[in-house]
């Protein structure tokens, strides 16, 4: 069990106290939730570093600072200014200040769609948020995920209609522009049978600003569904991220799920996923890219629950100077899930002689006809490719660019949303050329 700290009991506090005023008024079912949520977590505080689970990421910056809760901003960013966060003019678009839904800055959807804010969804319709909120994203030895829990009322709610095929992206930004603050949006995704869509969540700062993002969302795709879901984090430098990103599939259902760590401080980002219903597919891909003194903590779960269902998984990390990198994934086979295909693969690449990467796959087998296999790769740059690259003519420089490059493209190219790749690939390219 974690240790108390001044800061839970002052998160407590804060929870009482917005709980008694405009959370109020939230239905019952909803209030229990909170209530169960903030339970939890001061029962279990901070984690530490003598967990198993976090013994290779310390919280004490965000358990020891002082994050007052976020409220709506004193002035909105412009259209100019969040520019470079946008996807186009095409698709859909909720856009998020200091964890705020601003419908200024949002676009229109079609009537068809349910494409809203979830303080707007649950005033409309609670009852159709009740179905699916807070039944996948675990609370019961994950503080964070708790606390998140407590305060939830805010965030994106996405509903795609049976048979419903979207063209273009949805995207969710959530923009932060004060100090000192803490957020715990909620997003709910729910695809219904033999729906498709693409979704684009970004978290990103306007400002070198210190703050904590506690974010969760729960993906539902129902039978025979597609749903494309990229997950983009590019907060300041000097901020503190953590989130957790659950999945919940149905027979022959498909979630191409990506992640792209670029900011924060210090980042963790669990993702679970279960794949619940025959026939299913899952791809998970991962790229973190480093430097400084940044700390990024990825885990994961893959959770087989039924039988003849694939899932691959491909995470490469980039990490220069005094960077850290820790991997855990998981791959759980349960009993009876025969005709299981499960790959999983971390790699790392080490740009200096201070950075650091821990990697740990992991595999749980409980059925005896399937196929699963696991690995990964901690080092630097291959000196052979480096050597063929300079025989050709090319700079010593330029050729770890041209190889680290690669290495990272690997993982953009996967990705089917033609702007967001462009853009992942333009900041990369930056990172690389020392901008």
């Amino acid at each position: 069990m974690a240790v108390k700290t001044g800061s839970v009991e002052r998160l407590v506090g804060s929870y009482h106290a917005w709980a008694a005023n405009g959370a109020s008024r939230a239905p019952v079912w909803l209030k229990e939730l909170r209530a169960g949520g903030i339970a939890r977590f001061g029962e279990l505080g901070f984690p530490n570093m003598k967990q198993e689970a976090w013994r290779f990421t310390s919280v004490a910056p965000i358990a020891e600072g002082t994050f007052a809760l976020a409220h709506p901003p004193a002035r909105l960013p412009s259209l100019v200014e969040i520019q470079p966060f946008l996807l186009g003019d095409s698709g859909h678009r909720l856009v998020f200040v200091n964890g705020f839904y601003q419908r200024s800055l949002s676009t229109a959807v079609a009537d068809t769609l349910r494409v809203q804010s979830l303080a707007d969804a649950l005033a409309e319709d609670p009852d159709a948020i009740r179905a699916h909120l807070c039944r996948y994203a675990a609370t019961q030895d994950r503080p964070f995920c708790a606390l998140n829990t407590a305060f939830v009322g805010e965030g994106a709610f996405v509903h795609i209609p049976a048979k419903v095929s979207l063209a273009d992206p949805i995207q969710l930004l959530f923009i932060v522009t004060d100090e000192n603050v803490v957020m715990h949006p909620r997003n709910l995704v729910v695809l219904e049978r033999e729906a498709r869509a693409s979704i684009v969540e970004t978290y990103a700062s306007l400002h070198h600003a210190r703050y904590w993002t506690n974010t969760v969302t729960e993906v539902v795709a129902g039978d025979a569904a597609r749903i494309d879901y990229h997950r983009v984090q590019r907060e300041s430098p000097r901020a503190y991220h953590v989130a957790a990103t659950e999945t919940h599939q149905g027979r022959d259902s498909t979630v191409n799920l990506h992640t792209v760590a670029f900011g924060a401080a210090l980042a963790r980002h669990d993702l679970g996923s279960v794949m619940a219903g025959p026939g299913g597919t899952l791809i998970l891909n991962g790229l973190y890219l480093l430097a400084g003194e940044q700390h990024a903590d990825h885990h994961t779960t893959i959770d087989h629950a039924a039988d003849h269902c694939a899932s691959h998984e491909y995470f490469n990390g980039v990490l220069d100077e005094k960077s850290r990198g820790v991997f855990t994934g998981r791959i759980i086979v349960r009993p009876g899930a025969q005709k299981t295909d499960s790959k999983q693969t971390n790699n790392n690449l080490l740009l200096s002689a201070d950075a650091h990467a821990d990697s740990q796959p992991q595999l749980e087998i409980y059925a005896d006809d399937v196929k699963c296999t696991h690995g990964s790769t901690v080092g630097p740059l291959d000196p052979r490719a480096l050597f063929y690259l300079r025989s050709r003519g090319v700079g010593e420089d330029a050729a770890r660019r041209l190889l680290t490059y690669g290495f990272a493209a690997e993982i953009l190219g996967r990705m089917e949303v033609a702007p967001l790749r462009a853009q992942l690939d333009a900041i990369v390219r930056g990172r690389l050329a020392g901008q």
